[in-house]
Order: structure tokens, then C-alpha cells, then sequence
């Protein structure tokens, strides 16, 4: 209630301890603070807040145009929403490397248990996208070691991502990915990989735990978890399910009410007003004041 019930450091142990685990870590994209509380009471153990995501919500396209500030605004109210670690997108640490060392702080004070960073030109664009360019590898590895340098708190874990492999091809995405791990990254993300052959060989090759996007509509099919697992893969992420869903359901919805002149036929479809109370803790509020729940829901909602 009002707050969750953990410390930024016991969320970030927590990860860090699941992803010593042999088996995988689903992780679904949250898209509000209330979804990331869904997310843990529907029994998923970490949560993800995507760029693109926020973009999206602020009416904006992926291309860099939000800030860390922005950001680290979404990461801290839903940090304060559930008790999951929280991995965030920090695009690319939003400018020179000492604006990634600055993010990382940022991302620290948030809560969050852990960011990535990727090895695209600022600013950036959507990983699925053709047209993307990478900084050179230099670049990075700077990036990435700024970002090592303003770790306060150890337990933060520092992913790299790459989006090498459309740009300058697999072998040139997995010599990065060593690189990046030499210098300091604790995770590697490598993006928009196209079959179950490269994620393989990127397994083959990194011995740090590793993420596989499994974002709709782009450049590889989605993987179920049972050949994510085989692969060795450590992270499965969703960043833009939730909202795709939502976005969806919205989308129906107007029409509905727009042609039928009502809602009635939609209720079926929604969430009940006595989930969303549950899920909000209207109940567990009377501690601080009676007058809070002090209502007696309709019957059927």
C-alpha cells in the first residue's frame, strides 16, 4: 500500500540471483504503473519498461525523443507500484558517455534494478527497423565503461544490447558482445536476431547471462519459452505486448461505442470495478483511513 514492500537492493538481489537460475526469466513490458502491479499479481517475477513504450504513451515515435529525466519519471512511479525488479531501456544513455554515466544514477535513485544501454547513433530508432546505424565500437565500450564507473550500487545490472547484427552481420554483433563484456557489461542483449541459428551462436559465444527480444512483428519470429530455455537464453522479453493488447482493445472499443451508442456489449470484455479495487488494495487503505473504504461495491462489478 502506497508504496512496495521492498528495497531497490533486495529487487536488485533478486535478479541477480534469479539469473543464476537454469531456466528463463519471462519478463513482460509494463505500460503504466497499474499494469506493472498486473504483472506481479499474475505471478511473473520481473517487469520491463521499454522506450518505445513510453514513446508511444507520450504520443511520440521511438526515436530518441524522450529524455532520461522522462524516463527515470516512468521507471520511479513504477518502481513504487510493485515489488518485481524492474529492468529498464536507457536507450542510449541519452548522449556522450557522460550523459550515460548520469543516466545511470538517474536510473539508481528510480529503483530499478538494472538498465540496458545499446551501441546505436544518438539519436536512435526502433531495433526492428531498417535504416539503423551503430557508433563505432570505441564509442561503446566508452559508454559502457562510464556507465561502470557511475555504479554506486553493485547489484545494478549494467546490460549492453547491440544492434550490429542488421547493420554489420552476426559475427561483427558477437565480437561487440565480447567486447562489451570486457568492458564491463554484466548482461548482453542482442537485437533483432533472425532464427534459432543466431541465437545459438551468440549463446555459443557469450558466457554472461543473455536476453532474447521477443517482440512482435519484427525481424525474427517469436520463440516459445520451451526453445528459449534449450537455446540457454536467461531472459525472454515481451516490451510491447501489453500495450499492442491495450491499444487494440481501445481501438475496438471506440468503434463499438461509436456505432452501438453504448458500452453494454463491452462489459464482458472489461475489468470489473472489484478487480481493479483488489488490484489498487482499496481494502488494505482503511489502516491509515475508514473513510476510504467505506462503500459497498454494486452487485455484479
Amino acid at each position: 500500500m502506497l508504496h512496495t514492500r521492498t528495497t531497490p537492493a533486495e529487487r536488485r538481489s533478486a535478479l541477480r540471483k534469479r539469473l543464476t537460475e537454469d531456466r528463463l526469466l519471462m519478463m513482460p513490458g509494463a505500460l503504466n504503473p497499474l499494469s506493472a502491479r498486473l504483472i506481479q499479481d499474475t505471478g511473473f517475477e520481473a517487469a520491463y519498461l521499454s522506450g518505445a513504450v513510453l514513446a508511444a504513451d507520450l504520443g511520440l515515435p521511438d526515436i530518441g525523443l524522450t529524455t532520461a529525466t522522462e524516463v527515470a519519471a516512468r521507471a520511479q512511479q513504477t518502481t513504487r507500484a510493485t515489488d518485481l525488479p524492474v529492468l529498464v531501456d536507457a536507450d542510449t544513455g541519452f548522449g556522450e558517455p557522460v550523459n550515460a554515466a548520469r543516466t545511470v544514477q538517474l536510473m539508481e535513485d528510480a529503483g530499478l534494478a538494472g538498465l540496458h544501454l545499446e551501441d546505436q547513433v544518438n539519436p536512435k530508432r526502433c531495433g526492428h527497423l531498417d535504416g539503423k546505424s551503430v557508433v563505432p565500437r570505441e564509442d561503446m565500450i566508452r559508454r559502457i565503461r562510464a556507465a561502470v564507473d557511475a555504479r554506486r550500487d553493485p547489484g545494478f545490472l549494467l546490460m549492453a544490447r547491440t544492434d550490429a547484427r542488421t547493420v554489420e552481420g552476426l559475427d561483427a554483433a558477437i565480437d561487440r558482445a565480447r567486447a562489451y563484456v570486457d568492458a564491463g557489461a554484466d548482461a548482453i542483449f542482442p537485437e533483432a536476431l533472425t532464427d534459432e541459428a543466431e541465437f545459438a551462436a551468440f549463446r555459443a559465444a557469450i558466457d554472461v547471462p543473455l536476453l532474447a527480444n521477443m517482440t512482435e512483428f519484427g525481424k525474427g519470429r517469436l520463440l516459445d519459452t520451451r526453445t528459449l530455455n534449450d537455446l540457454g537464453y536467461d531472459i525472454a522479453l515481451y516490451p510491447v505486448t501489453l500495450l499492442r493488447l491495450a491499444m487494440g482493445a481501445v481501438e475496438d472499443g471506440l468503434r463499438t461505442l461509436s456505432a452501438e451508442g453504448t458500452q453494454e456489449s463491452l462489459l464482458p470484455r472489461m475489468q470489473t470495478r472489484s478487480r481493479l479495487y483488489r488490484l489498487l488494495g482499496y481494502e488494505e487503505y482503511t489502516a491509515f483511513d475508514s473513510a476510504v473504504f467505506d462503500f459497498t461495491l454494486p452487485h455484479g462489478t
